[in-house]
Formats: structure tokens, sequence, C-alpha cells
């Protein structure tokens, strides 16, 4: 059964189709099967945050009534607050929210390693650039 986080990675429930629909019909009659359409891309996924739900829903409303997709937006607009999720990255095997409690050697680890940017705004030039850089300072081989 897929989970929803809430607010924080404790604040966390089974995911409720019907509680879902519920909170649509406010705004708009959706079916479940619309809905079950909308969240397909998510079905990988055995846990997700509840902006991921908000966002299926605001697409199925908009189809209705782009008003309805804003209020139901508005309502649910607490979620996409960034301070109130905590960021996780996957360094170096571990999924961690802080380096707070990891030793000297894994600090060091994860200080050396190269990071890749995702960064779409930096040329590819000046993207390899960086790595070569950032892969020569930290003594590694860095093939083009």
């Amino acid at each position: 059964m897929k989970k929803i986080i809430y607010k924080s990675q404790n604040d966390v429930a089974n995911f409720d189709m019907k509680r879902f629909l519920k909170s649509l019909s406010k705004y708009a009659k959706v079916s479940e099967k619309e809905a079950t359409e909308a969240l397909a891309e998510f079905d990988q996924y055995e846990t997700m945050h509840v902006s991921c739900l908000v966002e299926a829903g605001v697409k199925l409303l908009e189809a209705k009534d782009a008003e309805a997709a804003k209020e139901y937006f508005e309502a649910h607009s607490e979620y996409f607050d960034e301070g109130k999720f905590e960021r996780l990255r996957r360094i170096t095997g571990y999924l961690v929210g802080t380096l707070d409690r990891w030793n000297d050697a894994k600090k060091a680890e994860e200080k050396a390693r190269v990071k890749h940017s995702v960064n779409s705004a930096i040329d590819d030039a000046a993207r390899l650039v960086a790595l070569e850089t950032q892969a020569m300072e930290h003594n590694i081989a860095y093939v083009r």
C-alpha cells in the first residue's frame, strides 16, 4: 500500500482513494477512474509527498474548472512551503538529511566525492570545466 508523507518524515499515512476523491469533490466531481489515471505516474513509488497528490488534484480539476483548481491549490498550498519538508540526500549509499552524526572519515569521503550538477542553466562547456577542476582538486581521474 502506498504511503503519503505530509509535513515531516514521521508524519506518514496510508493513501486512501476515497479521502482523495472526497477532497476533490468539494470543488468538482471527479470519478475514481479519472483519479486513478491521474495518479498512474506515481505507481512506481511506494512513498510520495502529499504535494504530488495536490498537483494531481489540480490537474484533474483544471480540466473541469480552472477557478476550482485554483481554490483547491490555495486550500492545500501549505504542503508546498519549502521550510516544512526535510531534505533527504543519498550520499555514498546512505539516505540522510544532515551529516551531523557522521564520523570524520565519512565526512571526508562526502567532501571528496565529485558532485554532478543537473542545472540546465549552465552550458555543457562550463559544466565540463567545473567537473574537471573539481576532479583535479580531489585528485580524482576525470575522463571526457
